[in-house]
């Protein structure tokens, strides 16, 4: 373990084997810190924050400041972030409040510069925020998702497993698994085909994901009939209940139908 005299680490906080704290960084005292995080100059680490083993917090970011939110009466919460997670220039993560009483980053997440994840927010494993992405309260974005930057979303939003979310997208509608998300006002654009590539999906396995979005998204129909034709036309596929499951549960509904290939 590796602190500069010239950082502000308080009695109390619990830093792993072969942490580094750089000079000018603020380390609270209800803060636990994995093996091996480099925690760069200027970083302030705030109570509550349970940091994973090999992350890098670098300059100016702030994590586990108090949440932007009225309703937070300064009750107790925390922000856990897993290990192999980085968080660049200038990012914040905001406590919970008392809806989830946690804001969540997953493991190997790399939130890029001047990124907001607000409170009570749930970013699962290997997450790409671009820059100056903005996360409302509450927001759930699912695994390998990827919003490109200046990407604005709403309060509650839901975004799913494998999606790309184009850059300077407002996010004001729930995304399903595994499409291109953009233009205003925020649409389907198509699968993300070189993301499911990249993550080595089958080409059998992409055509029919593919066609569970034509059906979906078929013209004349709603979202409940395209469901329920996925479910009579094909066959039953972990990544198809994936879809189901994730239009059955949309409270904020899906973003719109575009044109599908």
């Amino acid at each position: 373990m590796t602190i500069s005299p010239l950082a502000h680490v308080a009695e109390g906080a619990t830093l792993g084997n072969g942490v580094v704290v750089e000079p000018f960084a603020y380390i609270a005292a209800d803060v636990v810190i994995g093996d091996n995080t480099w925690v760069g100059p200027h970083a302030t680490v705030f109570d509550g924050a349970r940091i994973g083993r090999n992350c890098k917090i670098f300059p100016n970011a702030v994590v586990s400041g108090i949440p932007q939110d009225l309703k937070f009466k300064g009750e107790y919460s925390t922000v856990e972030i897993g290990d192999g997670t980085t968080l660049r220039e200038c990012v914040t993560v905001n406590r919970g409040t008392l809806a989830k009483q946690v804001t969540r980053i997953g493991t190997n997440c790399l939130i890029m510069a001047y990124a907001h994840v607000a409170h009570d927010c749930v970013l699962h494993n290997n997450v790409i925020l671009g820059n100056s992405t903005q996360l409302a309260g509450e927001v759930e974005v699912d695994d390998y998702a990827i919003l490109s930057g200046g990407t604005l979303v709403h309060q509650f939003t839901r975004v799913g497993k494998h999606v790309m979310v184009q850059g300077g997208t407002k996010v004001n509608k729930d995304v399903p698994p595994y499409v291109i998300a953009g233009r205003e006002p925020i649409m389907f654009c198509g699968l993300n085909v070189v993301g499911l590539r990249r993550r080595l999906f089958p080409a059998e396995l992409i055509q029919e994901i593919q066609e569970a979005y034509r059906l979906l998204y078929r013209e004349g129909m709603n979202i409940t009939q395209g469901v329920e034709r996925i479910v009579q036309e094909m066959r039953p596929t972990p990544e198809l209940e994936e879809i189901i499951k994730f239009v059955q549960r949309s409270d904020r509904g899906l973003l719109r139908g575009g044109k599908i290939e």
